[in-house]
Order: C-alpha cells, then structure tokens, then sequence
C-alpha cells in the first residue's frame, strides 16, 4: 500500500486512498463522493481537527484566525488563493480560534494569524502574521519538503 495516499474528506472526514500516480484533484470520497479536493480552505473545529491533521499524508498548512480580528479578515482571500493553487499536494484549513479554543490552547496560539505547517499530525513549521500571496507561496512550499 505505499503507493497510495491517504486523504482526509472535508466534507465527511473519511478516510480515502487514492494512488499515488493518480491526480488527486480529480478523486472523489468513496463514503460521501464530494470531491476530495475544491480549491478552498477546510474550516475545522475541536472535534475534527486531529483527524484531519493526522490522518492526511499530504502536508496541512493550518491558518489559525478570528472574526474580530483586521490581518487575519485581509489574509483570507491570500490564504484561499493559496489554497487553490496549492490544492492536490498540500491541505490547507482555517481554525477560528474563538470557536475551537481546545485546538487553540493545545498548540499555544497567542497571535493570530498563525499558520503552521503539519506532517502527519506533528508541527513543522510556524509562521506568525499576515502575509502576501508570493511570501506565503514560498514559505508553504518550504516548509511542506
């Protein structure tokens, strides 16, 4: 089986194995069958975060974020272009850290915007502030290696 992926269904969050060869972007969920992959940030919560960010084989990016607050409102467009462009070899997600305090809490998120980059599961990189579409694009594609 190492020559599948394992990709997490925003939609259902269950668990698909694609092949390796395949183009992801066009694979469907074989539990909801949306598509796996949409061009858009995932928003996750305290209940479906772990399994998300675990589970995933592909690198998470997760921007950590709030209604209230100004850089994180300009980073969003940013943040889901990436999305698209990086959709089918990187996840990216958003957590509003007013409604996912758990999740908040747990990785110590005390500025925000934060993003931080994951491999299975575990915490790769983090970078703080808002960022324009070309700096945020290089630090993803760094950091994701």
């Amino acid at each position: 089986m190492s020559n599948t992926i394992h990709v997490v269904c925003a939609a259902c969050a269950g668990i698909n194995r694609i092949p390796a060869d395949r183009d992801p972007r066009q694979a469907r969920c074989g539990k909801c069958h949306e598509p796996l992959f949409n061009g858009k940030p995932t928003a996750l919560g305290d209940e479906d975060f772990a399994r998300f960010v675990e589970k995933n084989d592909l690198p998470v990016v997760v921007d950590f974020w709030a209604e209230w607050c100004g850089p994180c409102r300009m980073m969003a467009p940013v943040f889901e272009q990436a999305a698209g462009e990086f959709d089918g070899k990187v996840r990216l997600a958003k957590v509003d850290t007013e409604r996912a305090r758990g999740v908040a809490a747990r990785f110590g998120i005390r500025s925000i915007p934060t993003l931080i980059l994951f491999k299975h599961g575990r915490e790769v990189s983090r970078q703080a502030g808002a960022m324009p579409l070309e700096p945020l694009k290089q630090w993803i594609a760094r950091a994701a290696e």
